[in-house]
């Protein structure tokens, strides 16, 4: 990007995505949560809504548990691909918690047998590719049925990635697979294609052991809401801020910036961490073969704030205006971006 482009129209762009405002659709059931209170045991905290998953307290570790529900325009014209991409979204809101997926359920409702069993198929093919079990759901096929399909997935970890460890002075980070393409006109960015199994899985394996080596604080997969969107959830919680560099975004070469902030990638995740740990931190992603570049700061501002070149603009002052409603910034935070006991 370039000082020529103008950078209050691109964010005033991004604000207003059909996927911007979906998110944004998240406020009622934020709403219906209620106020949150101060004496939360921090396995409770773990618990709100807020993560990419659910963390419940078991032994020593935490299980996770989380849902995707896919849209039915996808789900109608490319059932394979949907059932794919179910699984796969699940896996990455795992990995960003730092756990590892185990085994998923679907739910699934049509009309047509034929589309069904490629969902099925779909569904299928990423449990054997993610080694996950694939442990039933719910069908109902029938005539006048609408199309609709929901994935739920279960995980374990024993040190988290929760946005609730997201503290000001950390450095932002994103780590994105380039090693792929758009899926047609789409904001879609695909990197398992012609992938042996084996590697995929090993590209997932360097969240968990970051996390486990205490070498991250927190993560959020990069989902529909693209990049800044993102972020956004990823700062929310605990209402921080950030200065953000658009120079600085790993991306493949000669990528348009609009689209490219838009990107749902395959493999995509946004993450914050102490500066002393950031040499070991890009390096375990290199060592991957993926791109992982720091690409700003948390502040205490609640403002998100863009830069690129000699431009400066503010994309979204979560001071002013929530944006899911999943933020707890007046809970007593500080220990848990150290510790996590139960």
């Amino acid at each position: 990007m370039t000082d020529s482009m103008d950078l209050m129209a691109l964010l005033d762009t991004l604000r207003n995505t059909p996927a911007m405002r979906s998110k944004q659709m998240i406020q009622q059931p934020a709403r219906a949560i209620g106020p949150v209170k101060n004496s939360l045991s921090r396995a409770e905290l773990y618990a709100l809504p807020g993560d990419d998953t659910a963390a419940i307290a078991c032994g020593e570790q935490f299980q996770l548990l989380a849902i995707e529900g896919m849209l039915p325009g996808f789900v109608k014209n490319a059932p394979w691909f949907a059932g794919w991409s179910a699984v796969m979204a699940n896996v990455s809101d795992i990995t960003a918690m730092g756990g590892r997926a185990t085994a998923v359920v679907n739910a699934y409702w049509h009309h047509d047998d034929a589309a069904a069993q490629e969902i099925l198929a779909g569904i299928r093919a990423a449990c054997e590719a993610y080694g996950l079990l694939l442990a039933g759901g719910h069908t109902s096929l029938a005539e006048g049925n609408p199309t609709a399909l929901a994935v739920a997935i279960t995980g374990m970890a024993s040190k988290l990635l929760s946005t609730l460890h997201v503290a000001p002075g950390q450095v932002i980070a994103m780590a994105v697979d380039l090693e792929g393409d758009w899926h047609a006109d789409s904001t879609y960015w695909k990197a398992f294609e012609g992938v042996p199994a084996e590697r995929l899985r090993s590209k997932l394996e360097v969240l968990p052991r970051l996390a486990e080596a205490e070498l991250l604080r927190a993560a959020k997969d990069i989902s529909n809401a693209g990049v800044l969107g993102s972020l956004l959830m990823l700062l929310e919680t605990t209402g921080c801020g950030a200065d953000i560099d658009l120079a600085q975004l790993p991306c493949p070469a000669h990528a348009d910036l609009a689209r490219w902030l838009q990107v749902f990638p395959s493999y995509g995740f946004l993450m914050t961490l102490n500066e002393a740990d950031w040499p070991n931190v890009q390096a375990a992603f290199a060592f991957e073969g993926l791109r992982c570049e720091r690409i700003g700061q948390v502040n205490d501002s609640g403002a998100l704030r863009v830069h690129s070149g000699a431009q400066q603009e503010t994309f979204w002052d979560l001071g002013e205006q929530s944006f899911t409603g999943f933020s707890y910034p007046d809970l007593d935070l500080s220990p848990l971006s150290v510790h996590q006991e139960h």
